[in-house]
């Protein structure tokens, strides 16, 4: 039974799978598509928001620093995903590449992992939509309460609406994503052009303010490093200058996701790792400049108060029409987030469904090429749980996720360069191991500044997971069952 667990499924063996008629994804995306759909989902409306407020909080100026940081760790993740991405082109990201390293188990547990990052990322996105919904039609909110249950119809709208559109197809869906981004990133063109007329460089002075004591959290809700070593915490100066890199590192979920476009990818060993890398050096640039002229146009000490935005400074120098602009750029910037964190989840599924690990028949596409019934599946799910559920603190939920993934990635091109080095790989991660033990260790750092009640509702998913591996994966895996039928072959062949 423990061998079964440690099962690999080779990546021959996984690229075949896709030839299966019934389970095939139609290969139609380029590496345009895939650098859209990363800006798409990364650039959302974080870049509205995180940045004055972890200027303000945190770091002062140097936030721009933090993001170029966090822009590093996030870098060497991508290296390694871009890296197996090109060698398996597969869809299920994680899943995929675990399965083929680690074995099955392992495989589950990141599978599951992704369901929780996708699934969650997707709802509370779309609240978060439907909130910027109404602040753009007047202060009215889209929300209606029957007693005491409340239904947030403006994020069911979206999800029913962008269910439709990955019905349809993947290219359709592409296209749709980069309308969105050229608005947004219209938006942010914009706030950087009128924010530059308010610049001025001493603002910038001190670029890293002087430290002083922070006020955090107590019990389940400090930092597992808190926890664990009794440490206080500060803001601003170089440890504020780490911690905000901690903070900002969260901008750039998401990335990931164009590695679950694999299999839908024309000539996938060069255009997913185009993809990756593309969309990240895209999206940091972006982050980079709109904390400049943040910081540029007001003192960060103007940006203290814990609900500071980018519309703040420019209220405070009295363009109060900039708030509107910034609300639109951020509709458009959450609706591609939760249309690709939407069509991340399907495929993590889909692949699942097709290795038997859950119900096979999940995994049949339509006459489109398309997973329909997962698609329909994971869209009343996430509208229900972003219709009707209130999620405060479940957003850390997405970061572990995230994180746990990274690191199981970058720990898989170490053994699948040992154990598969005759593999063709359309990119390599140069320099290592030192790139790949360096990804790690970064992930694991902001893994340890999340909270302990973080930890412990991460861990409570994970054994959820377990449960229904060994209840039903287990028993259904397709892998197991051709290890039997081949093992009894050969019985019948021996003499």
């Amino acid at each position: 039974m423990a061998s079964a667990l440690f099962r690999t499924k080779s990546v021959e063996q996984s690229i075949s799978d896709t030839d299966d008629p019934d389970s095939r994804l139609r290969r139609d995306l380029t590496a345009v598509d895939l650098t859209v759909f990363g800006v798409a989902v990364v650039v959302g409306a974080g870049i509205f928001t995180l940045t004055a407020r972890t200027a303000g909080t945190v770091a002062g100026p140097s936030v721009s620093l933090a993001f170029v940081f966090a822009a590093v760790a996030c870098g060497l993740a991508a290296l390694c995903y871009a890296e197996f991405a090109s060698t398996a082109p597969v869809a299920g990201s994680a899943y995929t590449f675990s399965y083929a390293t680690f074995g099955e188990l392992a495989a589950w547990i990141i599978g599951w992992d992704l369901i929780l990052e996708f699934a969650l990322s997707a709802a509370v996105v779309a609240k978060g939509w439907s909130q910027y919904l109404g602040e753009v039609m007047g202060s009215r909110t889209p929300i209606v309460h029957f007693g005491s249950v409340s239904f947030d119809w403006g994020a069911v709208l979206l999800l029913a609406v962008l269910g439709v559109l990955l019905a349809v197809g993947t290219k359709v869906s592409s296209r749709v994503s980069a309308i969105a981004v050229a608005i947004k990133l219209a938006v942010i063109a914009l706030v950087l052009v009128v924010g530059l007329t308010y610049f001025k460089s001493e603002n910038l002075s001190p670029f890293i303010p002087p430290s002083k004591p922070g006020e955090g959290g107590s019990g389940v809700h400090q930092s597992l490093f808190s926890w664990l070593t009794g440490a206080g915490n500060s803001t601003f100066g170089w440890y504020g200058l780490l911690a905000a890199a901690s903070l900002v590192f969260f901008a750039f979920i998401g990335f990931d996701v164009v590695a679950t476009t694999a299999e839908e990818t024309k000539n996938p060993q060069r255009n997913v790792p185009r993809g990756i890398i593309g969309s990240l050096l895209i999206v940091t640039v972006l982050y980079v400049a709109v904390s400049l002229v943040l910081t540029g146009m007001v003192p960060y000490t103007e940006l203290s108060g814990g609900d500071a935005t980018l519309a703040t400074a420019f209220a405070i120098h009295g363009v109060d029409w900039a708030k509107n602009i910034i609300s639109i750029g951020a509709l458009a910037g959450l609706t591609t987030v939760v249309m690709v964190m939407y069509l991340g989840q399907t495929r993590v599924l889909f692949a699942m469904s097709r290795d038997g690990l859950l119900p096979r028949g999940l995994a049949r596409t339509g006459r489109k090429d398309t997973p329909v019934r997962i698609t329909v599946i994971v869209g009343v799910v996430c509208a229900v749980l972003a219709g009707f559920v209130e999620f405060g603190t479940l957003e850390e939920m997405v970061n572990i996720g995230t994180l746990f993934a990274f690191v199981l990635v970058s720990i898989g091109v170490l053994i699948l360069r040992r154990t598969r080095p005759d593999l063709p790989r359309g990119f390599r991660v140069p320099l290592v191991p030192l790139v790949p033990i360096l990804a790690v260790i970064a992930c694991v750092w902001l893994m340890l500044n999340l909270s302990v009640e973080t930890w412990l509702r991460f861990l409570v998913w994970m054994v959820v997971g377990l449960a229904l591996y060994f209840t039903y994966g287990v028993r259904h895996s397709v892998l197991r069952k051709r290890e039997r039928a081949a093992g009894q072959s050969g019985a019948v062949e021996t003499p």
